[in-house]
């Protein structure tokens, strides 16, 4: 066997040790990111003056009433995750949350760009890179997207992703 011959296996290798992992690694990407969301909204629906009152006088949401702003993010927040822990419009719902994670930086960016915030900014940033590799990988095989394109004939692959 040759140096480049060996050189070569160590990528086939490793994939064959490693593709295995991709089902549990994207479900644990979607539980994980989704559990972030579903806390803050549980949050702000367990306390809704509180709620209102943080997109009255804190955050400052574009376009949207402070109300609408309210309204929409916690609806978002609740149900977002939930799909996404399902795997159910798991591409539509990472997309969402990607959203929702931007509009959140920018909306309370005169606080997060501070010095001293810059580990909440990178949890956001964390939290948008899990959900673009959810929207853009799919949501894996431990889905019911993959079941459901498994079950309508069409290549898992395609409809939900691979990893």
């Amino acid at each position: 066997m040759t140096r480049t011959t060996r050189l070569a296996a160590v990528p086939a290798l490793s994939a064959r040790l490693l593709d295995p992992l991709q089902p549990l690694l994207a479900a644990g990407l979607r539980l994980h990111v989704g559990w972030q969301f579903f806390k803050s909204g549980l949050a702000k629906a367990q306390d809704w003056d509180a709620t209102l009152f943080l997109f009255q006088e804190e955050y400052r949401v574009p376009l949207l009433s402070p109300q609408l702003a309210a309204l929409a993010g916690t609806a978002g927040e609740l149900i977002l995750p939930l799909l996404l822990w399902a795997g159910l419009a798991t591409r539509l719902s990472a997309l969402g949350l990607f959203a929702l994670n931007l509009l959140a930086v920018v909306s309370y960016a005169h606080v997060l760009l501070q010095p001293g915030f810059e580990g909440a900014v990178g949890q956001h940033v964390l939290w948008g890179l899990m959900l673009a590799v959810t929207a853009v990988y799919g949501p894996g095989r431990l889905s019911l997207d993959a079941w459901l394109a498994t079950a309508c004939g069409s290549r898992p692959g395609v409809v939900a992703g691979r990893p």
